[in-house]
């Protein structure tokens, strides 16, 4: 029965998934523009400016969790960095994994991760999986204007998340990260790395103009 019903959510996670690469990463790219801003509209809770803009890469992601005595999580999103010409074009990630004990119901969860370290970019520069805890430190950041003259490194990725339109602190800890390479051919039009791409060697697409102008105000 178990068994069954992880098939069955795991289908309903799925059925969002029936577009192509390139539309999928759109919308991906569209959905972290709405999310930095909604992020933003309460500054007394939002994201310090400061953390922004001392920010090496931001990776944001849309993450549902759906079960029935178990639990199953699946989400996408996209990770940028800062270069010296600016920041980079997105490229896709996604995570997923099973979870334990009674959680019924579909939840779904915004997060933003601040990568404040070279070494937190580069982690999602590579190819394959990144697991986020243990050498790659992910805390809870500041938040609201009230951090914003207080503000010093305690972690090499601040992580942000808002559950039904709530601030939440949901934690990432151990939480593995996926680069979706296929994603990011489709999107770019050619076979191109992580690395190049968050390096700036690659210049972003038409449709990441409205993100990366967001990003630009830090």
């Amino acid at each position: 029965m178990r068994a069954i019903i992880f098939l069955i959510v795991a289908t309903l996670l799925s059925a969002c998934s029936t577009t192509s690469p390139e539309v999928g990463m759109q919308q991906d790219v569209d959905q972290a523009t709405a999310i930095i801003q909604r992020f933003q509209e309460i500054p007394e809770k939002g994201i310090p400016p400061s953390v922004l803009k001392a920010a090496r890469g931001v990776a944001i992601l849309t993450v549902t969790k759906a079960g029935f005595i178990g639990s199953v999580r699946g989400g996408s999103g996209v990770v940028v960095a800062r270069t010296d010409k600016g920041w980079s074009g997105p490229s896709e990630i996604g995570t997923g994994g099973l979870g334990a004990g009674f959680q019924a119901g579909v939840d779904v969860t915004e997060f933003v991760m601040i990568l404040n370290t070279p070494a937190a970019v580069e982690a999602f520069s590579k190819q394959g999986n990144v697991t986020l805890g243990g050498n790659l430190g992910v805390s809870a950041g500041p938040v609201g204007r009230s951090a914003e003259a207080a503000v010093s490194l305690q972690s090499a990725i601040y992580s942000y998340s808002r559950s039904q339109g709530l601030f939440a602190g949901v934690s990432l800890e151990g939480t593995v990260v996926s680069v979706k390479d296929d994603y990011n051919q489709a999107y770019y039009g050619k076979p191109v790395t992580a690395q190049e791409i968050l390096s700036g060697k690659v210049q972003p697409p038409a449709g990441a103009r409205n993100l990366l102008q967001e990003l630009s105000k830090y």
